[in-house]
């Protein structure tokens, strides 16, 4: 593993190149300050990549092309080609089946030297969930596929979509699913075990012995008391106790609307929702441009820009790196905890 510096090697995917993540991923790498933190190593397409040093002038910072992690510089921005580019048509702002290949080709040899411990971390571009589809990624995203291949827990893929910025970390119970399955899914198990997670995470990844975390309610007004729905009283409540006689310092259920309405996030380490929107919707709206997302109980270290693909301005030199150059950023600052957790051992 790389030493240079007590620099990690950071795999970085360029996620549809017909999106915006071409863009955040060069202007996030252009800034002398990254190459201080890490060693980045983009897997995606050289042409592609030229294309879009041209839009938004940055031809005069030069990518250094490789073809494995070891052969990386570790003053430069290097560079994996990923499939043959020759023939390549980069359309921005366009959903088509190439990008999406190119997409997985991409994550797919970024997630195999995560595997076989030739990069300390991967950062995701933004995909496009539809095209990216295909006979071995059939994933709604890129949580669940790196739950099945990192998971913590050997045949049991899991982990937690956690939302993290300096302000506010939001994890939910349930990712990419549809509205009406939610309630089905939800139960004291599945409750307690994300909790589990979350503590766990903020313990070994943030650096917080004991984290406060709040817990939010499914229903409006967190049922009240039954009337608008049993589920905080039978599953939600339940599960809280059990782990609070444990020691865990948790509180809740809140009702969601008036808990981030009034600020009340800002007493806790994290929060977690019961479902994708009700985290997801405060959390942007929150924390939008620094925002990063973090899949909490895998085995690695994977973080991604809280953002899409924003087809509307690619190519335009219009995008903010902020998120991605965050996404980078907690990274790194993730795995020096690791390491530290095991030096101190």
């Amino acid at each position: 593993m790389n030493d240079q510096n007590h620099k990690p090697l950071i795999g970085i995917t360029i996620g549809d190149y017909n999106g915006i993540g071409p863009e955040v991923i060069l202007k996030s790498l252009s800034d002398s300050k990254m190459l201080r933190v890490c060693t980045p190593i983009i897997y995606g397409s050289m042409k592609v990549l030229t294309k879009y040093r041209k839009l938004l002038n940055l031809e005069d910072w030069m990518l250094n092309p490789i073809k494995s992690p070891d052969q990386a510089n570790h003053k430069r921005t290097n560079i994996i080609n990923c499939w043959d580019d020759q023939n390549l048509e980069i359309e921005p702002g366009k959903v088509t089946k190439e990008a999406g290949e190119g997409a997985w080709l991409a994550l797919k040899a970024a997630a195999a030297d995560l595997k076989n411990n030739h990069i300390e971390a991967i950062v995701t571009g933004p995909i496009n969930k539809s095209n990216i589809q295909n006979e071995e990624f059939k994933y709604a995203g890129h949580t669940e596929f790196f739950a099945e291949l990192f998971s913590a827990t050997e045949g049991k893929p899991d982990s937690l979509m956690f939302l993290v910025s300096e302000r506010l970390r939001v994890g939910v119970v349930t990712g990419h699913i549809p509205l009406e399955q939610v309630k089905a899914k939800l139960n004291r198990e599945r409750i307690i075990n994300k909790i589990q997670l979350m503590a766990k995470s903020l313990q070994q990844d943030f650096g917080i012995q004991k984290p406060q975390i709040a817990v939010l309610g499914l229903n409006p007004h967190a049922g009240e008391e039954g009337l608008l729905g049993k589920e905080e009283q039978e599953v939600i409540t339940p599960a809280i106790q059990a782990l609070k006689n444990k020691g865990m310092l948790l509180y809740g259920p809140f009702p969601a609307d008036g808990f981030f309405g009034m600020g009340s996030y800002k007493r806790f380490d994290a929060v977690l929702a019961m479902y994708h929107d009700q985290g997801l919707i405060p959390f942007k709206t929150l924390a939008f441009e620094d925002g990063v997302n973090f899949t909490a109980g895998l085995t690695v270290v994977r973080t991604s820009p809280d953002h899409g693909t924003a087809y509307n301005i690619a190519g335009k030199n219009q995008a903010d790196e902020t998120s991605m150059r965050e996404a980078i950023f907690t990274a790194c600052d993730i795995v020096k905890k690791r390491k530290e957790l095991i030096v101190a051992k």
